[in-house]
Formats: structure tokens, C-alpha cells, sequence
């Protein structure tokens, strides 16, 4: 195939949609015979996945590479940044974490000493060598901005939009969310607020998220290319009944809290922990039909669920000490004392059992404190982190998930099962059909979701792409890569 240029897909903002399009174009080309693969240089987000040889990446790039049919690599998304508190993140390069480090000290140099495990590291020089890896085996590399791309204060110090776009030759795609407003504003000046270099690396606008009428639309969209000076490669209307996996927490903010649906025989509550993570690990159960699923924070709501999961979190310690204080942990506690099926995910695990410590400090102050004490086990923090990809046999059915965690608990089982209740390190645990119908309470062998997990996955990729293709100008686009 004729070598097409990398791409980049880069915001006005954050949660514009460039993750979902770039899944989009990575299985577009793919179908149109070409190699891709995906490539983010930095992350931030509390989403992550394993790779097959036991490392860590953002969870985006990992669906991004199964859209390519390929096995997820840290060289498609080498730096990891894992918020632990406000200020504070976990550092995870090349899939191992190297320290914590503050936003302020990391932003000021994107380089130098990592205030754990490493001495000085040039993340630009390790997050381009990962690029250029990439660059030598596939054609094209789909590249993901971070954020907006006009924050001009961090110019200096930026490893993911322009400047890489720069290292790597990318020609640059401006993806703007018209359901937001603002769509003129914040795309005019995404671009103008670039150098002259850097303005002529960006080569096409897609308007994204677009409801309605795209007629209405027609007159705006040369009006955007007149004030511009950059063509729109496509206007793609929002699509709510695909499902792809999403990494970016704003998600969150979207997911139901309606506590009963009368058509459903199973109402399951989730636990919005402060720093929950891996909430993907509920995505399949959200499309069971036999299961309502909301998400809350307040305790009485407790009353209302059959289920309660309490999910992964990035800082163990510290959720569970806000679970006490809010009341939550009190009314989970008779929750179970009432007969109500209680499951804890990686985090949540640990805090089912009898204690949680830290001597070590790897997640802050906190030295020690009791678990909710409903699992005959503890845990205790340890530098090491345990990220792989795990299969399992499960009331005789094959299982697979993955883990990532920090700390080791004294439990010997993958899945901890008592009196209604269940815990496990293992995400993804929920993606396996005997999972579930172990914590709904039933026991037939009847499939409840008609295809496998990897098949329904891999024609959503091809729907999402259909989608994206009738919206977008490919031969524009092919003809911007291939110039």
C-alpha cells in the first residue's frame, strides 16, 4: 500500500471526541488495507489496561489497537499519568510506574528527576523513540492530541499535540464537539493561537457531535472554512448507541442514577468512589437485560439496589476513608447484614477485607485502617505493581480478565466468594457470563447476552467506522496523507 502520513487527531478541548475518531480511523483504514496503529504520547486517566506482557497503558489506545486488530504495546501510549490526589500523579512509563510527581514540577520541566524509583528522565526523548518504533512498522500511525491544543502557557513544555505532531510530520486534524457551543470560537482560535509552523500543520477540521438537521449546518461549515483558512474534512453527527469503551472520566458525569427500572429483574449500584477507576469493568453488565445499573454517592440510595459493587480505585486508603465519613461505608455494611449481594473490584476488594496498610507511604499519610471487615483477608500496599492479563475457571467456565494493582492481599483465590459477597483483583471480571450470573443469583447455563464479548466488541468497530466514513471526506483526507 502507497505510505500514507501519520495523523493526528487533536481537541478545542477535552472530550471533543478525538479518542472514539481515532478508533474510527484506525479500523477505516485498516479496512481500506493499510497497517495502522495508534499512538498517544502522554495520558492522564485512571482507565488503563494490561498489555499481553504485563504492562500498563491508557485503556483508549488499548480499544484504539483492537480496532487495529493488533495487541495492545506501551510504545502506543508511553507516558501514563494516574491522578492519586489534586496534585499528585503516578507516573507509568513504558508501562511501569517510575514515581509520583507533582502537576506543578512536571509540567515546569516534562523531564527530570522522578521523585520515586528513577533518576533524570527525558520523557520526550523516551516518548518520540516510541513514536519512531512505531513509525518503522506501520503505516499509518493514528496520533492523539491531549486536551485542547491551544494551552499556550504549556507550550514549552508539551510532549502531545504540536510538538510531537512536529517529530512525527503528522498532518494535524482539529476535531471540534458543535454539541457543546461554540464551535467558531473555539476552533478559530484553536488555530490561531499556534505559530506560523504549527498553523501549517494543521490541515482539516471535523466537526463533531453534531444532533439535528446537517443541512442546517451547511452554511456554518463554509463559513468555519472562510474564517479558518483550513477545510472541514466532515461534520459527524453524534451517535448514542454505540459502545466503545471510553477512557476519559467526564463519562462518568453521564452515567444513569435512576435507581429501579420496573422492565428490569436486577437493580445493581455502583459506588462513585472520589478516584474510581477501570469503570469500563461495567459496560457489558450495562447492556445485560436482565440488569439496571446506576451510579451514586449517597448512602440511602443503597436502599435501592439489590447489588452493590464497590469498584477499582487509583487511592485505596483514601476512598475508604471517605466511604466512613459520608456514611457510605455504614450502609453498605447493612446492605450485606440485609442480604443484599455486595462485590468489590481491585480497590474494592481491598476494602472488603479486614484491614488495609501502607507502611511504605505509597499512597500518602495514611499508614493504616480497618477494611469493612467482610473478607477474611488484608492487604498491605508494596512498591511493586501487579499489571497482567490473567485467565481463570470460574463454576466450570474459562474465564479471562486482567489485573492492575497496587499491594498484595492474602487471598489465594482469583475470585473470593462468602455469604453473598465477592471479591476479586481481576478486572474485566465482569465481561464473562458466569461472573454474572453469579452475582444476579441465577444458575442456568442459558446465554442472557447473545454473542461472545470479542465479537460484539469487533462489530462495533465496524459500525463506528461505517458511521465515520458516511461523514467524512476520505479522499480529502488520503489526499492530505498521502501529500
Amino acid at each position: 500500500m502507497e505510505h500514507l502520513r501519520p495523523i493526528m487527531l487533536a481537541g478545542t478541548g477535552s472530550d471533543v471526541g478525538k479518542s472514539i475518531l481515532a478508533t474510527a480511523l484506525c479500523r477505516i483504514f485498516l479496512q481500506d488495507g493499510y497497517r495502522p496503529a495508534p499512538f498517544k504520547a502522554q495520558n492522564m486517566a485512571l482507565n488503563s489496561f494490561a498489555t499481553p506482557d504485563g504492562l500498563e497503558i491508557g485503556r483508549a489506545q488499548a480499544v484504539q489497537a483492537e480496532a487495529c486488530r493488533l495487541a495492545p504495546h506501551t510504545d502506543m501510549n508511553p507516558l501514563l499519568l494516574k491522578p492519586s490526589s489534586d496534585h499528585v500523579s503516578q507516573v507509568v512509563l513504558h508501562g511501569r510506574p517510575i514515581g509520583n510527581r507533582d502537576a506543578y514540577d512536571f509540567w515546569r520541566k516534562a523531564g527530570g528527576r522522578s521523585d520515586g524509583y528513577a533518576g533524570y528522565v527525558d520523557f520526550r526523548a523516551e516518548v518520540c523513540s516510541s513514536f519512531d518504533r512505531l513509525a518503522a512498522q506501520y503505516n499509518p500511525v493514528v496520533m492523539e492530541g491531549a486536551g485542547s491544543v491551544s494551552e499556550i502557557n504549556l507550550r514549552d513544555h508539551d510532549l502531545v499535540n504540536l510538538p510531537m505532531a512536529r517529530h512525527a510530520g503528522a498532518a494535524v486534524i482539529l476535531v471540534a464537539d458543535i454539541d457543546r457551543g461554540g464551535v467558531f470560537a473555539s476552533c478559530y482560535g484553536s488555530i490561531k493561537l499556534q505559530t506560523p509552523d504549527d498553523q501549517r500543520l494543521m490541515r482539516g477540521i471535523i466537526v463533531n457531535k453534531f444532533r439535528g438537521d446537517l443541512r442546517l449546518f451547511d452554511r456554518g461549515r463554509q463559513m468555519l472554512e472562510e474564517v479558518c483558512g483550513v477545510p472541514v474534512l466532515g461534520v459527524v453527527p453524534y451517535v448514542p448507541d454505540l459502545h466503545i469503551d471510553a477512557e476519559d472520566s467526564v463519562v462518568l458525569e453521564k452515567k444513569k442514577t435512576t435507581k429501579r427500572d420496573a422492565k428490569k429483574a436486577h437493580s445493581i449500584a455502583v459506588v462513585m468512589l472520589r478516584h474510581l477507576s477501570n469503570f469500563t469493568d461495567f459496560d457489558v453488565l450495562e447492556r445485560d437485560p436482565r440488569v439496571h445499573i446506576f451510579y451514586t454517592k449517597e448512602p440511602q440510595d443503597l436502599d435501592e439496589a439489590d447489588i452493590i459493587i464497590l469498584p477499582g480505585t487509583k487511592a485505596t486508603l483514601d476512598d475508604l476513608y471517605h466511604l466512613r465519613r459520608s456514611g457510605m461505608a455504614s450502609a453498605i455494611l447493612k446492605a450485606h447484614t440485609d442480604g443484599k449481594m455486595i462485590v468489590g473490584i481491585c480497590g474494592g476488594f481491598q476494602m472488603l477485607g479486614q484491614r488495609v496498610d501502607d507502611p511504605d507511604g505509597i499512597e500518602g499519610d495514611t499508614a493504616s485502617m480497618p477494611g469493612l471487615g467482610l473478607l477474611p483477608m488484608q492487604t498491605v500496599m508494596t512498591p511493586e505493581k501487579t499489571t497482567r492479563q490473567v485467565e481463570f475457571t470460574f463454576r466450570g467456565q474459562r474465564c479471562r480478565g486482567y489485573e492492575i494493582h497496587q499491594g498484595r492481599s492474602t487471598a489465594d483465590e482469583p475470585i473470593v466468594v462468602g455469604d453473598h459477597i465477592m471479591g476479586t483483583y481481576i478486572h474485566g471480571c465482569l465481561d464473562n457470563q458466569a461472573v454474572i450470573d453469579f452475582i444476579l443469583g441465577e444458575h442456568d447455563s442459558q446465554p442472557k447476552i447473545a454473542d461472545s464479548i470479542e465479537n460484539f466488541r469487533d462489530r462495533q468497530y465496524d459500525l463506528l467506522a461505517d458511521h465515520v466514513r458516511r461523514h467524512l471526506d476520505m479522499q480529502r483526507l488520503y489526499d492530505i496523507l498521502k501529500s
